[in-house]
């Protein structure tokens, strides 16, 4: 309600004076800060001139020149010298003795149990046994699992669990191997 007398006070004169700066105040911010609208995906970004002649007279250069531009570039940015990446990726050199004492070395903690072998004669015996100690076996599953030889038993399994595993199995005729 306050808001409407004061507005009435005020002359038609003075309301057109104030409308017309706050248009131009906002036109010059406009003109000053033009939204830019981003690229919809898929559509290269639009790059400034000044980058394109820099990557044109770039790719112009021979090798000599880009190793020596490399070279300048380095050392008026203050950059380290990066160390150079073998041919065959991340290969690296046999490290030498004194590092293998220094570097504790890896424990190998899952570990794949392998059916590589049977003996034929106890074929049924071994049939039982994988039905039994793997689950949702089933007898034609285990008869067809176990002739299915080399094939793996189990995947991803601790140290003891293999062990165990192993020695069910080789009581039974199987040969086993664990990785």
């Amino acid at each position: 309600m306050n808001s409407m007398r004061i507005i009435r006070k005020i002359p038609i004169r003075q309301l057109r004076v104030f409308s017309r700066c706050a248009t131009l105040q906002q036109e010059t911010v406009e003109a000053s800060n033009p939204m830019i609208i981003p690229p919809p995906d898929g559509v290269d970004k639009p790059v400034s001139p000044k980058l394109e002649k820099l990557v044109s007279d770039i790719t112009n250069l021979s090798l000599l020149e880009v190793s020596e531009l490399s070279q300048v570039l380095k050392r008026r940015l203050n950059l380290p010298d990066a160390p150079v990446m073998p041919m065959g990726g991340f290969a690296m050199a046999a490290p030498a003795a004194d590092e293998e004492e220094v570097a504790p070395k890896a424990v190998k903690t899952n570990f794949t149990v392998k059916l590589t072998k049977f003996n034929d004669k106890q074929k049924v015996a071994l049939i039982k046994e994988v039905k039994n100690l793997l689950e949702g076996f089933n007898l034609v599953q285990a008869k067809k699992f176990v002739e299915s030889a080399p094939t793996i038993v189990k995947a991803d399994i601790s140290k003891d669990e293999a062990e165990k595993l192993k020695e069910a199995l080789t009581k039974v005729g199987a040969e086993i191997e664990i990785d």
